[in-house]
């Protein structure tokens, strides 16, 4: 009898513990490309801390952005990410005044929230999602080296300081305080770093690293544009950053230093990764890496993320955790805010159902293998986009202007076929798809404009100027003309 007692009070503690909701610590990068892990097949770059994570997790190999209301693409992301819902369905997109926030749902459900990091969306915005946050920076980029920061206590903002050190450095120490510390409920800690963003100006020890090994240019680099995309003339920030046109020698050092960034990144990562395994919530945690966006930096002749190309809107996603298996990877299409209801999924939550947004659980659960057979981008009113899995249609509504890729054979994007005739049947069937998406997303911008603007722009007319946030070893070397 009293080993009868004994193993129905063990099964009853086990039980117990496995119904306690997972921790969730979300690790979230800027401005990085899906391409830069060394485990998803980058050999010239160094992420092991990454690596380790993709074995112990499961890779999400196609994650996008869904596009941007914004020229700050981060703006618009951050905000599909918190609302779970796709830009056009938001419908206040400064404070997201109507919508329930991903920490404020899984606060209501009995969880801590915290944050560290980036948060280019408001105070508003932030102080209603998060209860407590530590070295938080409210700003869209900065110098690494001399980032603004606050804390969250009370509902407030307080103890405004500029950062002593490297902005990925800190968040990991801010991160790792945290997680060292005991709970008495579950957690959200938001960890959102700055990097790999500009300014590239990882410490040496990482740039120099890779200036020695003569990185390749991208397939797709161009040193131009070939047509004014809606968003050249006048040009975005992000395409000062190099003159035009673009200059082979110095786009291998930029790659050089943004790969520098990620590999300093990479480390703190683990930095962060090794505190939790070493911690009491080791086991019970998922943990999530991905980015707010990508980049072009010298693909298809473009330095942001201003467009709709893969190279820009694809983004890295590993998630890790209790019931999630290791080392195994899916191509199926995911956006970056299906991880609203996903990680609401595993507090054990239920949340709204939202046209054109899935919980991603189960693709690893291999209940199903997809949770959707397409896929749709917006930007601003100047490009609408829809991939499956072979083709992609890029429509530009403001000069009638359309490109048409063969993903399975240009994974690039290098050579548009939209011009030949027996492609028309795809482009009509695309351009379909691309209606049926807006009309369940609630996208009412026309397709084709009746008085379009000029394809040509004269990149002689462009002078770059000098960028308020570069440290001065930048501004000469880049901006050396000036």
């Amino acid at each position: 009898m009293i080993c009868l007692i004994g193993l129905l009070a063990l099964a009853l503690s086990t039980s117990s513990h496995a119904a306690e909701p997972p921790n969730i610590l979300f690790l979230y990068s800027d401005d990085q490309q899906a391409d830069t892990i060394g485990a998803w097949g980058n050999e010239h770059i160094e992420t092991p801390s990454l690596d380790r994570l993709a074995a112990e997790g499961f890779s999400f190999r196609n994650a996008y952005c869904g596009g941007s209301f914004s020229a700050a693409v981060c703006v618009a992301s951050r905000s599909m990410l918190m609302t779970g819902r796709h830009w056009h369905q938001i419908k206040d997109k400064s404070n997201w005044e109507g919508h329930t926030t991903l920490p404020e749902a899984l606060t209501g459900a009995g969880y801590r929230s915290h944050i560290v990091g980036k948060w280019h969306n408001g105070s508003k915005s932030l102080l209603r999602s998060f209860q407590s946050g530590t070295s938080v920076f409210l700003g869209g980029m900065t110098d690494h080296l001399t980032v603004p920061l606050n804390d969250i206590r009370g509902g407030k903002l307080e103890n405004g300081r500029t950062a002593e050190g490297f902005s990925s450095t800190m968040f990991a120490d801010a991160a790792i305080q945290f997680v060292r510390q005991e709970q008495d409920k579950p957690f959200f800690l938001y960890v959102a770093f700055t990097a790999p963003h500009d300014t590239r100006n990882p410490p040496e020890k990482y740039r120099e690293m890779y200036y020695k090994k003569d990185l390749p240019l991208p397939e797709n680099f161009l040193p131009l544009h070939p047509f004014d995309n809606g968003l050249l003339t006048p040009y975005f920030r992000d395409e000062n950053l190099a003159p035009w046109p673009r200059p082979k020698e110095m786009i291998r050092d930029q790659i050089a230093e943004y790969y520098g960034l990620v590999t300093h990144l990479d480390e703190q990562v683990g930095r962060v990764l090794d505190a939790l395994s070493k911690s009491t919530h080791a086991d019970n945690t998922i943990v999530v890496f991905t980015s707010d966006h990508g980049l072009a930096l010298g693909r298809h002749g473009l330095m942001g993320k201003q467009s709709l190309y893969e190279h820009s809107m694809r983004t890295p996603l590993i998630i890790k955790g209790p019931g999630i298996p290791a080392g195994k990877s899916s191509q199926a299409f995911v956006y970056l805010h299906d991880l609203y209801p996903t990680l609401l999924a595993q507090a054990g939550e239920t949340s709204e159902a939202v046209p054109g947004v899935a919980d991603l659980s189960p693709i690893w659960r291999e209940e199903k293998p997809i949770v959707r057979d397409t896929l749709f981008m917006g930007f601003q009113r100047h490009i609408r986009s829809v991939r499956d899995q072979r083709w992609k249609l890029l429509l530009y509504p403001q000069i009638n202007h359309t490109q048409l890729f063969d993903l399975k054979n240009d994974p690039g994007e290098t050579t548009n076929l939209a011009e030949l005739p027996e492609h028309k049947e795809t482009i009509a069937r695309l351009t379909a798809l691309i209606k049926d998406w807006q009309q369940e997303l609630g996208d009412d911008k026309p397709l084709t404009s009746e008085t379009p603007k000029p394809m040509h722009y004269d990149h002689t007319q462009f002078k770059q100027k000098r960028d308020r946030w570069q440290p001065d070893w930048i501004y000469e070397k880049y901006f050396r003309d000036q």
